[in-house]
């Protein structure tokens, strides 16, 4: 451009000026030096020198600290991109189902800290006191579900029994199926009674705040009691307290 031109040829002829005046005043300094050696011309070209470091130092260009460069941020994320492309961030690892399973175990309990569950027809395959004189099996829907509830409160599991053999096909069945191996649920916390009465004085003993039952008369003298109560039964509807669920099993009720 012409006015950017005409300034850096001002800024040159003005530096050749000084560089000639400087380059006289060196020439009869160094002549002054050789004539009169004395003290005086010393100190008076030492300050020349000085004077002419500073002007040097004040003319030369500034070059100015180097400056770093950037940092590269990354494009715009264009608008209706899927979440995979907006959020890098790690997915959760895991088991999907037992996350899900734990979720709704704390949802349903709702805040329990004791629940108290009964064997037959909820645990075992087997439903009636005589059946569980030959044999005990644990549904294996349940097994994953109860780990899950004993984690979140004191779990008790109670039956009634005919005899002594019976207690001893509940306890092996539910050790086969691997109910005690986190120290969640205990045998200590398996309890056996010989009549229904003695189940609800269990209950009420325990001080639980969700009981789980397949009898309606045990879960019907309970409801004024018990915080919450889940009666497993196929039947819909009914004439049943408003603490009181009704699922078909108890799985699908936490499911």
């Amino acid at each position: 451009m012409p006015g950017l031109a005409a300034e850096q040829d001002a800024a040159v002829s003005l530096v050749r000026r000084v560089a000639r005046a400087l380059n006289r005043r060196v020439t009869d300094i160094v002549a002054l030096l050789f004539n009169h050696k004395s003290a005086g011309s010393l100190g008076a070209v030492a300050g020349f020198a000085i004077a002419v470091v500073f002007a040097w130092r004040f003319m030369r260009p500034s070059q100015g600290r180097p400056r770093r460069p950037a940092p590269k941020r990354p494009p715009p994320t264009p608008a209706g991109a899927p979440e995979s492309i907006v959020s890098d961030a790690p997915e959760p690892v895991g088991d999907s189902g037992k996350q899900v399973t734990r979720h709704i175990v704390a949802k349903r309990l709702s805040g329990c800290r004791k629940v108290t569950c009964r064997l037959l027809g909820v645990i075992f395959e087997e439903k009636t006191p005589e059946e569980l004189q030959k044999h005990a099996t644990v549904r294996p829907s349940v097994v994953e579900l109860l780990l899950e509830i004993s984690r979140h409160c004191d779990l008790y599991l109670m039956e009634t029994v005919l005899d002594d053999n019976s207690e001893e096909n509940a306890l092996s069945a539910l050790e086969s199926a691997g109910l005690f191996r986190t120290g969640g649920l205990m045998k200590e916390k398996v309890l056996f009674c010989s009549t229904e009465v003695g189940r609800t004085s269990f209950v009420r003993q325990l001080e639980a705040d969700f009981h789980i039952d397949s009898s309606l008369d045990i879960v019907s003298q309970l409801s004024r009691f018990i915080r919450c109560q889940l009666f497993i039964s196929s039947m819909e509807g009914g004439q049943l307290a408003a603490n009181i669920f009704n699922s078909p099993s108890l799985e699908k009720f936490f499911s």
